[in-house]
């Protein structure tokens, strides 16, 4: 928690004293020390620094006088090894001249010897609360350099940047349909930034200040996607211990994104077709019908044809949904777009780790240039976040990028240890692949694969299935 830690009187603060006369070593130090201050002492310049470094004090109490060095010599030492610990000198060598010279070289205060303890109590006070607030202060203004790079890095994920051709036309077809309550189908191969789009989709429509919901197709069981998508009352079924509204009401009068449509159970496409069609629905257990104002935004990963040859995506809602088709082309056919991938990544995987934004080597940036990215803007993503993790003097050189990156596409191999196949580079064996190295990276791991995939664990699993994959 931000804000100065208001102390009882010196506890806890950090005193050093740097003087030669033994007898105000312990003096000074004991009644210091029953006001509460933690306090550590030196009887020259030299161990006095020695010191300064290790116990980083808010106050040092300087003495001119010290039989290895100049007081004011040491004076701009300690100034320059610690510029916000406050120093006061304090000296038997009392005149206007040390005091004006102690002054321009940067001392809290000068109190010549003797003093009175209740005045140097009431200097070492102030200087310790001035210390308190200069470290709030650094505090409060580095709490806020953090704040602005992440609302930067968010600002940069809600709206990146794509400047090749291809997505240029893209966005200018979003820019059309998205002030309109046209249904939006967006195709593309997995990890291409097909939610992307629909964020920004909804945030140029009309229901932007509604909510946007969001609900995986692959993500659930058939036994519970109904429920998710229609909601359900208590008692609906078993492990029905309280009502759900689901995701259609939760979307009401905003927008529902339903990716990967096609993994849908078939039953429930037709249910769900009604639901667009009629703008009602009935949860679960209920007796009761609610409208549905909702916009549609559905995507999906599998080539159409065959989805619907294959009877994975039923004509009728594909019929329904595909007002308005958006293909978003995989990241080898717009490689213009990496340049500001790359960058916009730098910067957030720079800003989650807390590190500074490293360089990237021109070799190293070529090496992402010549690789054709089967697992698209997510295997980018990994891949940066890869680099920026293991980045040596803030760069990354090729030796910090995944080692697959620096293969030939015929030499990459398969979880079965074979060669990729140059004939086998379809949409559907791309998407097969990629789960392979992820679950070979993860050692079998699913968890681990699915976290660098950027996936659920219930999306693997079905994706697992769907591709015959096992270990």
């Amino acid at each position: 928690m931000l804000g100065i830690q208001r102390h009882a009187e010196g506890e806890g603060r950090k005193v050093l004293i740097i003087d030669d006369d033994r007898a105000v070593l312990i003096t000074t130090r004991g009644w210091l020390e029953r006001h509460g201050y933690v306090v550590s002492s030196a009887s020259t310049a030299t161990a006095g620094l020695s010191a300064l470094s290790r116990e980083e004090p808010d106050v040092v109490l300087l003495d001119l006088g010290l039989p290895d060095a100049d007081g004011l010599g040491t004076l701009e030492k300690i100034r320059f090894s610690q510029p916000g610990t406050a120093v006061i000198i304090v000296t038997a060598q009392d005149s206007l001249d040390n005091a004006i010279e102690s002054i321009k070289r940067g001392a809290f205060h000068f109190i010549s010897k003797p003093y009175v303890p209740e005045e140097l109590l009431s200097l070492i006070r102030r200087a310790a609360e001035k210390r308190a607030l200069e470290r709030e202060t650094l505090q409060l203004r580095s709490h806020a350099e953090l704040l602005s790079r992440r609302l930067e890095v968010a600002q940069q994920q809600l709206g990146l940047c794509f400047p090749s051709a291809k997505m240029k036309e893209i966005e200018g077809l979003i820019g059309r349909v998205a002030p309109t309550d046209a249904n939006v189908f967006l195709l593309g191969e997995s990890g291409v930034g097909k939610e992307v789009m629909a964020n920004r989709i909804h945030r140029l429509s009309r229901r932007a200040e509604a909510p946007m919901v969001r609900l995986n197709c692959a993500a659930f069981p058939e036994s519970l996607i109904e429920g998710e998508l229609f909601g359900y009352v208590k008692g609906a079924f078993t492990g029905a211990v309280s009502d759900f509204p689901g995701m259609i009401a939760q979307a009401e009068g905003g927008t529902l994104f339903l990716d990967e449509i096609a993994e849908m159970p078939v039953e429930l496409q037709t249910r769900f077709l009604r639901a667009i069609q009629e703008r009602e629905f009935r949860p679960l257990g209920s007796m009761h019908t609610l409208q549905a104002d909702f916009r549609l935004i559905a995507a999906t990963n599998r080539p159409l044809a065959t989805a619907l040859k294959e009877g994975k995506l039923r004509r009728d809602l594909y019929y329904r949904i595909n007002t308005f088709q958006i293909e978003i082309p995989p990241l080898r056919e717009r490689k213009e777009d990496l340049p500001s991938l790359v960058t916009t990544f730098l910067k957030q995987f720079a800003c989650r780790l807390g590190k500074p934004e490293p360089q990237i080597t021109p070799e190293a940036f070529a090496r992402l240039m010549a690789y054709d990215w089967p697992g698209n803007i997510r295997e980018l993503q990994n891949a940066i976040e890869y680099g920026v993790v293991l980045a040596h003097e803030n760069r990354i050189t090729e030796k910090e990028l995944p080692k697959e990156l620096s293969l030939a596409p015929d030499l990459r191999v398969g979880f079965e240890g074979r060669p990729r196949e140059p004939e086998m580079l379809n949409l559907e064996s791309r998407e097969r692949e990629t789960l392979i190295l992820a679950l070979s990276k993860a050692s079998g791991n699913k968890k681990k694969a699915a976290q660098l995939l950027g996936i659920h664990r219930p999306t693997l699993y079905s994706k697992m299935k769907r591709h015959r994959i096992e270990l």
